[in-house]
């Protein structure tokens, strides 16, 4: 299945006129995004099916959140910073934002041609 993955991907760099030898470089790039995202996001509904039925989305997003933000604060300044963003983040917005992050790295490629 990866080989169909990375063509389809890749024809998509391609098509955003990404110079040929930065094709390597950028469809794994994207194509890691996607793959990382799907296999958080089949974690995450495991640990969903796990935790059952009675578990509501925000009320285990914001006991993560609380939890993040009782961390020792000298090694975890950063995830203490972010923790009410956890609380009420969109999984797909946020999946999105990845998308275009790295797309606009490639086109940034393309810029440089």
């Amino acid at each position: 299945m990866t080989p169909r993955i990375f063509e389809s991907i890749g024809r998509r760099v391609r098509a955003l006129g990404v110079p040929e030898g930065s094709w390597f470089t950028a469809t794994p790039a994207l194509m890691y995004h996607i793959l990382g995202a799907a296999g958080q996001n089949a974690a995450n509904t495991a640990s969903a099916r796990a935790l059952g039925p009675e578990v509501d989305r925000a009320a285990f997003l914001g006991a993560v959140s609380t939890a993040w933000k009782e961390l020792d604060p000298g090694d975890y300044p950063f995830t203490r910073a972010v923790a009410d963003q956890l609380r009420g983040h969109d999984d797909r917005e946020q999946f999105l934002a990845g998308i275009d992050l790295v797309l606009t790295g490639i086109t940034g490629i393309t810029a440089r041609r």
